[in-house]
């Protein structure tokens, strides 16, 4: 999810695209939340790992 999200801001900003650049951000903080939530051992939706 973060890969993607990058991806998509990267993509956002060469292509001057705002949709795509604030979809990546999002993708790209959640993907972080989810990421410390899971390397700190609290269980996501009931799950240890969200992938």
């Amino acid at each position: 999810m973060i890969i993607i999200g990058a991806i998509l801001l990267i993509l956002g900003l060469v292509l001057d695209v705002y949709i795509l650049w604030i979809v990546g951000v999002v993708l790209l903080v959640v993907g972080a939340v989810l990421w410390i939530l899971g390397a700190t051992g609290r269980k996501v939706g009931g799950r240890a790992h969200y992938y």
